[in-house]
């Protein structure tokens, strides 16, 4: 796969981004570099390596899927200015 002005340009555009004519011309030649590389890596076999989290081998942290109410509603509320019953009070912005 490789990249020519017109695609540099036109991602350029999508992503609202001003790119000079020189700017295009250099970034080109720096995208299809970096799709080269990645290219390469389809080259390695990776049949029977394991998906890894990390290069250390570790087990993930685990904790029970739980259902609570969290009963911090006083916290939540506690530097807020106004409060009612636990509630934010605001104020009326419409009439």
């Amino acid at each position: 796969m490789s990249v020519d002005l017109q695609t540099v340009k036109r991602v350029a555009h999508l992503a609202r981004i001003a790119v000079s004519e020189q700017d295009a011309e250099r970034m080109t030649g720096e995208l299809n570099a970096i799709l080269g590389f990645v290219e390469q890596l389809n080259e390695v076999d990776v049949s029977g390596v394991e998906p890894m989290t990390s290069v250390t081998p570790m087990e993930m942290k685990k904790r029970q899927d739980m259902i609570t109410d969290g009963n911090k509603a006083v916290d939540i509320v506690a530097n807020a200015p106004a409060t009612e019953e636990n509630f934010f009070l605001v104020p009326k912005v419409v009439e």
